[in-house]
């Protein structure tokens, strides 16, 4: 299936519901590659505790602001 989706003001976009019924999670790494994003579902609680990724970043993230470590654990802990 191919569709055109508009991004909102935000520059939000919605993946149909028959897509995200594929699989079972809500968190998704999206890639730039060139010309294209590559969205791919992740499941982040079996991940290894070998592979690392970035969860915050202040200069993407927070316009360079720091934030502290019990205020980003609480953050995380809400998207579990």
């Amino acid at each position: 299936m191919t569709i055109i989706a508009k991004a909102t003001s935000k520059g939000q976009i919605t993946l149909p519901a028959k897509w995200r019924r594929n699989f079972s999670t809500n968190q998704y790494i999206i890639e730039e590659k060139k010309d294209r994003l590559e969205i791919r579902p992740i499941d982040i609680k079996s991940l290894s505790k070998k592979q690392e990724y970035t969860v915050f970043d202040a200069i993407r993230d927070n316009k360079g602001k720091g934030i502290k470590a019990k205020s980003l654990l609480k953050i995380l802990k809400k998207s579990l």
